[in-house]
C-alpha cells in the first residue's frame, strides 16, 4: 500500500507542483521547451504505470461494503462525468492547451464553458468520486483520491496561467463563466440554453457512457461496472 501511495502522490506532484507552477517556466529556462515537455512526459507515463502496477499489486482493505445506494450514485455520477468529457473536447475552450487565442473573441465562453470552464476537470473529479464510492476500499481511495486532488488544484493554477498571460481577455472570459458549475448562471453574469450546449454532443455522451458501462468496462478492466444482473 505504500508503494501505491508514493505513486499516487509522485504523480500528483509533478502535475501540482511543478506543471501548474512557476517551477516550469524555470525549468523550461534551462532545458528549452522540447526537453522540458519530454522530460515532463517521460516522468509522468512512468509515475502513472507505477500507479497502475501498484494499484494492481495493492492489498484489499474493505472501507465500507457494497451498497446498493452507493453503487446507483456512482453510476450517476459517471454518467454525468463522461457526458461532461465529451462536452469538453467537443466545445471550444480557452482554457484547453493550444486553446488561448479563443480568448480574444468577445464571447469567448460558449455552450458548457458558460456552465463551467473547466468541464473536463469537474468530470474528472466526478469519475473519482464515483470509483471511490463504488469500490469502498483503501487502495482505491488512495488511487482515485490523487486524481480528485488533482482534479480540484488544476482549475485554479490554469485560471492563474491564463489570467498572468493575458490579463484583458482573461477579464472578460472570466465574467462570462466560473470554475465552479452554474456560479456565473446562479449569478446572473451569464446564460445558456441545453440547445446552445448542443443536443448532439449530449446525446454522444450518453451512447458512450452505456458503451463504456456495456461492454468497455469489462473488456478493459476485467469488472462489471453495474449492479444489475
Amino acid at each position: 500500500m505504500l508503494s501505491l501511495f508514493l505513486a499516487s502522490f509522485l504523480f500528483f506532484a509533478i502535475h501540482a507542483f511543478i506543471s501548474g507552477t512557476q517551477a516550469r517556466a524555470v525549468l523550461v529556462g534551462r532545458l528549452g521547451e522540447g526537453a522540458y515537455m519530454a522530460f515532463f512526459a517521460a516522468v509522468s507515463a512512468g509515475a502513472l504505470f507505477w500507479v497502475i502496477l501498484s494499484y494492481r499489486a495493492a492489498p484489499h482493505v474493505e472501507l465500507w461494503a457494497d451498497v446498493k445506494g452507493l453503487q446507483h450514485l456512482s453510476l450517476t455520477l459517471m454518467l454525468i462525468a463522461i457526458v461532461l468529457a465529451m462536452l469538453a473536447f467537443s466545445t471550444p475552450n480557452p482554457t484547453a492547451a493550444g486553446n488561448e487565442g479563443a480568448l480574444a473573441r468577445q464571447q469567448a465562453a460558449r455552450g458548457i464553458i458558460k456552465v463551467t470552464r473547466h468541464p473536463f476537470l469537474i468530470g474528472v473529479s466526478l469519475w473519482s468520486i464515483s470509483h471511490i464510492l463504488a469500490n469502498g476500499d483503501l487502495a482505491s481511495l488512495i488511487l482515485f483520491g490523487g486524481f480528485l486532488a488533482l482534479s480540484l488544484v488544476g482549475p485554479p493554477q490554469i485560471d492563474a496561467k491564463r489570467a498572468a498571460k493575458h490579463p484583458e481577455d482573461w477579464a472578460r472570459f472570466a465574467a462570462q463563466t466560473s470554475w465552479l458549475p452554474f456560479a456565473a448562471i446562479i449569478q446572473g453574469r451569464t446564460k445558456v440554453t441545453l440547445a446552445e450546449i448542443g443536443w448532439g454532443r449530449m446525446a454522444a455522451g450518453v451512447v458512450l457512457y452505456f458503451i463504456v458501462l456495456i461492454f468497455l468496462h469489462e473488456w478493459v478492466f476485467g469488472t462489471v461496472p453495474h449492479p444489475f444482473d
